[in-house]
């Protein structure tokens, strides 16, 4: 037991992406069936698997007046989604040393070094609360829609005014795109080029994404879509809101599916853990640091009138992303929403899954919708997430388990045990053990898979000719790992074989 490689989990199947295509055109009645009730008028949404783009599907229009088609390159402003990648140069500028996320804000924006704490024992809002959103600032999407035009010097007028707050900072999460107005200018004041520039450079332009803008007069017309609300029983064109300076970083992105398909396969690809070269402009494990919960949302609980069956939702934020678990999956990603527009991109990291879909129409609700698509792909195409892989030092624990409990050996033990276990249940008590199994069960033999938790950690099936006994070991932190906890637990009377 001296091999301590560590093998990567591995997607079980070898044609999911053929399954995972033919089961994607049945995703139209839901995205037709949503734009219908939401009165979206043009909509583009595509599949991420595999490292590509492997299905695109758009309908409806771009624009009313001509009726112009909307299709996989029609760019449409993806507004709060523009979050991701303001948390993802903040982590660019972090691992380059040029930020720690720990700091004070002030530091970074010295127009925020006089705010007024809402309580005298507030410690200074860091960095990192702003990235999670808990930095005790109100959520604030009506007003934040219309601060997008405004320049650097009135934002810098703002923060000396100083803020509300809702609650002390550290405390919960609550969305706020105030504060990703700030992280803009923290990148801007530490690069020492504006941020959307800096975003360009470093993430941009090395990930291809050519039809990603930030400025509406930089896209050309004819792939423009134009935004629109629905409002008294019609659609009425929304003025399309000009960016300003920093500000642009918490929603002033315009792009497509086929690029929007880059950024979510971005994230994908941070997993599995591995060793193969780091080849993107952000290491992989900083993207899959974005994907961890920092601030945890409260755990929702449903009971539909309808009598169905109850739902739980739990998750929270973690930079510049959303994770979401309904119990069943557990999705990321984020959504946006403007005046005329509506986006959501959406993954499932364990299945190397996701998907994007973009909208003409003020917010659209598209996260429950893409959950539920990801869901229908997950069932239709039979598909199973990456599983564990039993690490060397596993298999030849489970191999010297197995020998224990048909010849106990003291020279296998002493090899096998880390120095708690006997410790814990002697030998002499382990071995009776073994006996009344073997008693109740008869011989005793290895049958069914192997199913591991991780590296460390496993469990099978011992059968005999009456039932079985479920074992399960866990491995110690120690270099061999040895054996630290052995349990067996027979399935003779449950059963009542």
């Amino acid at each position: 037991m001296t091999d301590v490689r560590y093998p990567q989990p591995t997607l079980p199947d070898n044609d999911r992406i053929a399954r995972i295509q033919a089961a994607c055109p049945a995703l139209e009645p839901l995205f037709r069936g949503h734009a219908e009730q939401n009165h979206v008028p043009g909509v583009a949404y595509g599949v991420v698997a595999g490292g590509e783009l492997i299905f695109s599907h758009s309908f409806g229009v771009r624009e009313l007046t001509t009726q112009a088609p909307v299709d996989a390159d029609t760019v449409f402003r993806i507004a709060s989604m523009t979050k991701s990648f303001t948390a993802a140069a903040i982590l660019h500028l972090r691992d380059t040393g040029n930020v720690r996320l720990d700091e004070a804000v002030a530091v970074y924006v010295p127009e925020l070094a006089g705010l007024r704490y809402p309580t005298a024992d507030s410690a200074p809002i860091t960095v990192r609360q702003l990235l999670t959103m808990s930095a005790g600032w109100p959520q604030d999407d009506p007003w934040a829609d219309r601060q997008l035009y405004r320049a650097d010097g009135a934002m810098s007028a703002f923060y000396r005014d100083g803020v509300a707050w809702s609650n002390p900072p550290g405390m919960l999460f609550e969305y706020s795109n105030y504060g990703y107005m700030v992280l803009g200018r923290i990148i801007t004041n530490v690069s020492g080029i504006p941020a959307v520039d800096y975003i360009n450079r470093e993430l941009l332009q090395p990930l291809g994404m050519t039809s990603t803008f930030w400025d509406p007069t930089a896209v050309p017309p004819a792939r423009l879509a134009h935004g629109y609300r629905w409002e008294d029983e019609q659609w009425k064109e929304e003025v399309l809101l000009p960016c300003g300076g920093d500000v642009a970083c918490f929603a002033g992105i315009f792009t497509t599916v086929r690029d929007l398909a880059r950024w979510v396969h971005f994230f994908l690809d941070a997993w599995p853990p591995r060793d193969d070269a780091e080849t993107a402009p952000l290491r992989r494990s900083t993207r899959r640091e974005m994907q961890q919960i920092g601030a945890v949302d409260v755990p929702e609980l449903k009971i539909p009138s309808d009598g169905s069956p109850p739902t739980m939702s739990s998750g929270g934020y973690g930079f510049g992303i959303q994770i979401n678990h309904d119990g069943q999956l557990c999705s990321v990603g984020h959504g946006g929403g403007l005046p005329g527009f509506g986006s959501q991109m959406r993954w499932l990291p364990t299945y190397d899954l996701g998907i994007v879909a973009l909208g003409n129409v003020t917010y659209a609700g598209y996260r429950k919708l893409c959950i539920d698509a990801l869901a229908q792909l997950v069932a239709a195409a039979g598909l199973q997430p990456r599983q564990p892989q039993v690490a060397p030092a596993l298999a030849a624990a489970r191999a010297g388990i197995i020998r224990l409990m048909t010849t106990w050996d003291e020279d296998v033990a002493a090899d096998l045990f880390a120095d708690n276990l006997l410790l814990d249940s002697d030998a002499e008590h382990r071995q009776r053990e073994v006996a009344a199994l073997v008693a109740r069960h008869g011989p005793l033999h290895s049958e069914g898979p192997f199913t591991v938790e991780n590296w460390l950690r496993g469990t099978w099936r011992m059968a005999g000719e009456r039932g079985w006994v479920e074992v399960s070991i866990t491995l110690s932190p120690t270099v061999p790992p040895r054996v630290q906890e052995w349990e067996m637990v027979s399935q003779f009377e449950e059963e009542g074989a």
